[in-house]
């Protein structure tokens, strides 16, 4: 009888404290330790180093990850992979296994796991974009042979350390990339942030301090250059993944492939040249921002105009902010549902509509593919004489900055 009473009582001490008897404040500790390893895992293994093959890691942190997330996630490479580059390749389309564009921001939210598993059962998805993932005997024969026995086990580990708790912990490790990465990055990334860069898709920055995802809150710059390691490239903006992966570098554990190019701005050239041009091309991305930035400013003037006026209510001004939320994007990307709006706002601001016209004009210049460099330059040197003799102020200063910019 004292046997079975002392072996009661040391269940359910161990129920209460685990082998551990950690205290609170240790457990909350324990827990946002091994959450940002798998966040870590998630940026620097799967994402950067897997699916854009933005740096090599060597085999250290490589298998530690790879087992790791085996442990905390259950994600197969080969499939993170393929359907993350299926996203990127199919962006913003109906072919996009995850975008709130297509599917709604409330699908994202609340079913992003089931659209990323669903997408991962896609066997031609898997064969065309998940070329180059690790297939040696380990992945073959246990982290995709038995991809959920890993999470089993961090189950038992958590319970083990932390009694009856432990299985609260688990919970929300499981709960941390579907919440994080799929709900947050692949849902509020592609609907709400500011853009740094003009990038085709409608991705974000959801954060310029890249720190509680790994740097995945820089969604919007990771879109303009996926095979940048870094995905910081303001000077306000920081990527704790690219922190952790700096260190890689001076242990020898990694070796950083590509980063964004910087544009940087010098004096203003008398006339546009060959590096001019060759400086916007390679910038266009962050050009075209700036450039949206100069509508959006038009756009700003005119409705503080219609308000003086006392129009706030009519339809010209309900045109005009419409206009402000889309005339920066290509056409193609506008909603077709607004094109007639946004035809009502030009047409009644000839120096809005003048700005689109010179955006696509300038827009011509990377995408014409038939015509010469030498052609391009005296296309760029002509938009510059063009935009300064326009009689807007906005799109003079824009013209003049151009000629400022190098690689």
């Amino acid at each position: 009888m004292i046997e079975l009473m002392s072996v009661r009582d040391a269940l359910v001490q161990w129920l209460s404290d685990g082998l551990t008897g950690a205290s609170f404040w240790q457990i909350v500790a324990y827990t946002l330790v091994v959450t940002h390893f798998t966040i870590l895992g998630v940026t620097i293994f799967l994402h950067r180093a897997q699916a854009h093959r933005a740096l090599d890691l060597g085999p250290v942190p490589a298998h530690f990850f790879r087992f790791w997330l085996w442990l905390t996630t259950g994600m197969v490479t080969k499939e993170f992979v393929a359907v993350h580059r299926k996203h990127h390749a199919k962006c913003e389309t109906e072919e996009d296994p995850h975008s709130p564009q297509t599917r709604g921001l409330k699908a994202l939210l609340l079913t992003g796991v089931e659209l990323y598993r669903a997408e991962a059962q896609n066997k031609e998805t898997i064969a065309k974009f998940g070329l180059g993932t690790p297939d040696d005997w380990i992945e073959r024969n246990l982290y995709t042979r038995y991809s959920w026995q890993g999470v089993g086990l961090m189950l038992v580990i958590n319970l083990a350390l932390f009694g009856a708790i432990g299985a609260t912990i688990w919970a929300i490790q499981m709960a941390w990339i579907p919440v994080w990465a799929t709900g947050v990055i692949n849902g509020i990334g592609h609907y709400w942030g500011y853009r740094n860069f003009e990038a085709q898709d409608a991705s974000t920055n959801v954060s310029p301090w890249g720190i509680l995802i790994g740097g995945e809150e820089l969604h919007n710059n990771h879109h303009t250059y996926p095979t940048s390691a870094k995905f910081s490239v303001k000077p306000f903006e920081f990527d704790i993944g690219w922190g952790y992966i700096r260190a890689f570098e001076m242990l020898g554990w990694a070796k950083v492939r590509k980063t964004a190019p910087q544009m940087r701005m010098g004096e203003v050239k008398p006339v546009a040249d060959k590096d001019t041009l060759e400086a916007i091309i390679a910038n266009r991305y962050e050009v075209m921002a700036k450039y949206g930035r100069e509508l959006k400013a038009a756009c700003a003037v005119e409705l503080a105009r219609l308000k003086a006026q006392g129009e706030q209510h009519s339809a010209r001004w309900a045109e005009l902010k419409l206009a402000k939320r889309w005339l920066h994007r290509d056409a193609d990307r506008i909603p077709s549902a607004y094109l007639a709006q946004i035809a009502g706002a030009r047409a009644a601001s000839p120096a809005l509509d003048k700005l689109m016209l010179m955006r696509e004009e300038l827009r011509q210049l990377w995408t014409r593919t038939n015509v010469s460099a030498e052609q391009l330059v005296s296309d760029l040197q002509a938009w510059c004489r063009k935009a300064e003799e326009s009689g807007i102020a906005e799109l003079r200063a824009f013209a003049i900055g151009l000629r400022a910019v190098r690689v």
